[in-house]
């Protein structure tokens, strides 16, 4: 469908301009902004409302969608490649990705005073895929937030796509990249309102160039940062999708928890390095902590409070390398659980098979959802409390019950919490659970380790435990089945894959009606189970706590992550020797 052929009803540029027009002036009445920041908010407000326009307009029989093709035709894309990509070549932009992923995680944000940096998506930072301050500063998280809006926008049946077509599903995936880069802006432009904040001498030095603009042009140049890092993202899952082997956002996820765990494992540098080594700051891994404490403890000094130190105080307590060596083991297990369904060929005798419908179904993808979810919770109720403006915003702005912070540095120090740490309210009840420390302890002992909950009594502590946990497994189910259905993995769609490769169930006719009956059978309960298992394993780990702070989530993931990895390359490589399974295995 050509641009010209597109049907269009023109007339909504009328309630379209009149909306732009009405917000401009509210604007300019309101704030009364510099020339430079109105034309950048009117440039901003013009591109949302054109994309509105596009699609409300559209005047054809298909979804709303299509009248957005002028826009998503044009996205940037890495191209798909034509027939087979060998095992090598895979190989080769996986490993050249996932080092230029490191790379980027190593360059620091230009302009940005990093003394002062505070971090939104702190306690979500391991499944982000993300580091602080630098080019990944926002990581996976815009591209999961727009798939999450796609997914829960298709499966409420808003936007009516058949996606087992492949031109609806082209439209679904060209506009899911326009959501991307939409949330890449949503989620960069909070960044610089107190939290990365550019430096005196970058704002002193434009305002010599543009005199009052100075911090408008310094905040611009930290999103401009934060939006190329975050396409740049955008654009790496892209290649490793369609020329490496798994999914980017996987890998970029395994590669940082993976650095987490082994730093928070086997690190000898204390928490604060600038002081001297003591039991109050002690090295920060696991194994040089505990090796200190033995060679510089007795045994009565241990029984005094070593063991304490050793086996469960921050940082990283020998029980959280405990904790994230069963996580490790409990996933592996869960992942080799599986239900196999005979298959056998129509025309080749003898020819037989097996389909493998695993225990973990949905694989990692409903939990890494989730949690991006809570992570987005966490960056807007921290906004709805501390944002000079949004603050003011009302019914929701610097509300307790949304969610309230420390107001200072100090005054998070003095409570044992991060400013980013919630101290009441929903967004209290949905944050992560960080390790037995913060929960357990104070209920066996409240008189010793009760300042742990913040002054919180232990009915909210429980509270909070059981929320968190829910909600986890709970919303891992929701996002579970749309995904299946999202992804040709629900019973139609493997019914018609099996069909097609020739192969069918023993005893059972070849055709895909009675195969999706049959599959119909295990595919939705599997869907479900795995959702709440995922779901069970990342909040279950929260509860005891992982090493490098990797989070349970992020441990999880990282688990299944290098277990699909291990089977996706076999798959290359059975494909390299045998190219008729290709069909079947998906390789053209």
């Amino acid at each position: 469908m050509a641009d010209e052929e597109i049907p269009r009803d023109y007339r909504w540029a009328i309630p379209i301009v009149a909306i732009a027009a009405l917000l401009l002036g509210v604007l300019w009445l309101w704030a009364r902004p510099t020339p430079i920041a109105f034309g950048v908010t009117a440039l901003g407000l013009g591109a949302v409302l054109t994309l509105f326009f596009l699609g409300l307009s559209y005047d054809g029989p298909k979804s709303k969608l299509y009248g957005l093709k002028p826009v998503t035709g044009r996205m940037p894309a890495v191209a798909q490649p034509k027939g087979h990509v060998h095992f090598r070549t895979k190989m080769f932009w996986t490993i050249i990705v996932l080092l230029l992923y490191f790379l980027l995680t190593n360059i620091f944000l230009y302009g940005v005073d990093q003394a002062t940096v505070i971090d939104l998506f702190q306690s979500y930072r391991a499944i982000l895929a993300g580091q602080q301050g630098t080019l990944m500063h926002l990581g996976i998280g815009p591209i999961v937030t727009g798939s999450i809006i796609m997914q829960l926008f298709t499966g409420a049946k808003i936007i009516n796509l058949d996606l087992t077509d492949d031109e609806d599903k082209g439209m679904y995936q060209g506009t899911q990249k326009v959501m991307v880069v939409a949330m890449i802006f949503v989620e960069a432009i909070p960044q610089v309102f107190g939290y990365l904040t550019p430096s005196s001498s970058l704002i002193s030095s434009l305002d010599g160039s543009s005199p009052g603009n100075g911090a408008l042009l310094a905040d611009s140049i930290i999103i401009a940062q934060l939006v190329f890092g975050s396409y740049l993202v955008f654009l790496m899952d892209e290649v490793v999708s369609k020329w490496g082997i798994g999914s980017g956002i996987s890998l970029f996820i395994a590669a940082g928890v993976s650095q987490q765990i082994i730093q928070g494992t086997l690190n000898w540098l204390p928490a604060n390095p600038t002081a001297a080594v003591s039991a109050t700051n002690p090295p920060s891994g696991t194994i040089p902590k505990a090796f200190w404490f033995f060679t510089h403890y007795n045994a009565g000094q241990l029984a005094g409070g070593g063991w304490e130190q050793v086996l469960l105080h921050s940082p990283n307590p020998v029980v959280a390398l405990a904790g994230t060596a069963a996580i490790f083991f409990l996933v592996a297990w869960t992942e080799s659980t599986r239900i196999e369904l005979p298959l056998s060929h129509a025309e080749a005798r003898g020819a037989r098979g097996r389909y493998p419908l695993r225990l973990i179904y949905a694989s990692n993808i409903p939990v890494i959802l989730m949690s991006a979810l809570l992570a987005n919770v966490s960056m807007f109720s921290i906004l709805l409390w501390s944002n000079p403006t949004l603050s003011h915003f009302p019914g929701l702005g610097h509300q307790w019950w949304v969610g309230s912070y420390a107001a200072t540095a100090q005054q998070a120090q003095t409570l044992g919490v991060s400013q980013t740490t919630p101290l009441t309210g929903g967004a209290y009840y949905l944050s992560t659970v960080n390790g037995l420390e913060s929960w357990l302890l104070p209920l066996l002992n409240f008189q010793t380790y009760g300042a742990f909950l913040v002054g919180h009594a232990w009915w909210q502590d429980l509270a909070h435990v059981g929320i968190y946990f829910t909600v986890m497994v709970v919303g891992s189910i929701i996002f579970a089945k749309f995904w299946i259905q999202t992804t040709n993995m629900g019973p139609e769609a493997v019914a018609k894959q099996i069909e097609a490769s020739g192969m069918q169930i023993p005893g059972f006719r070849r055709e895909p009606r009675v195969l999706r009956r049959v599959l119909a059978r295990y595919i939705p309960v599997i869907t479900v189970i795995s959702g709440a298992a995922v779901g069970a394993l990342a909040a279950g780990a929260d509860l005891i706590g992982t090493v490098g702070n990797a989070s349970g989530t992020g441990v999880l993931l990282t688990v299944g992550i290098i277990i699909n990895l291990y089977e996706a390359m076999g798959r290359e490589q059975l494909m390299e020797m045998n190219p008729l399974l290709r069909r079947f295995l998906g390789g053209e």
